[in-house]
């Protein structure tokens, strides 16, 4: 019998941070929310940051997630810009690991690999891909589904990550 697993997947940025929560037992799995978390463009940094913290905080608290996945940030050209996206990126690997929650990362190429069956999938077949998975999700943002895919992606993995770590310590 195959464990039910509750897991959210978090796609970080700074103006909107999606999130995705999903059940998975066995190769089956179902929607329970999603969403964006946004912060003010007017606001300090730090502001911004706190804003972002604050809702995944909400978000961790009210859908208790057994394990967490966040989206690995890709090289942005501009540095600046960069930055501030690690910055958020932060947000969302520390609120949930201050939740005593596992917390794994998966590169994008892979998160859409695996949801998409092409590693360079665009917005739109990420979106379509999560309707026909997840045919009860209301992702009304890119953002949204991005986190669903994460999450997805995850459900997938996680066995062979687990399996990974065995021999790691054995």
């Amino acid at each position: 019998m195959n464990p039910t697993i509750r897991i959210l997947g978090i796609d970080p940025g700074l103006r909107k941070t999606g999130w995705g929560v999903i059940v998975s037992e066995g190769s089956k799995i179902s929607f329970v929310a999603c969403g964006c978390v946004e912060s003010e463009a007017g606001l300090s940094l730090a502001e911004r940051l706190r804003q972002l913290h604050d809702g995944l905080y909400r978000v961790v608290h009210a859908h208790a997630p057994d394990e967490v996945a966040v989206e690995e940030t890709f090289v942005n050209r501009d540095p600046q810009s960069a930055l501030k996206l690690g910055q958020a990126r932060g947000i969302a690997l520390v609120v949930p690991a201050l939740a005593g929650l596992d917390v794994a990362e998966y590169a994008a190429n892979l998160v859409k690999k695996t949801v998409v069956g092409v590693g360079h999938a665009d917005k739109k077949q990420v979106q379509m891909m999560i309707r026909v998975l997840l045919p009860k999700a209301e992702t009304r943002s890119a953002d949204a589904a991005d986190a669903l895919a994460v999450a997805i992606c995850h459900a997938q993995h996680r066995g062979m990550r687990a399996l990974v770590a065995q021999m790691r310590v054995g």
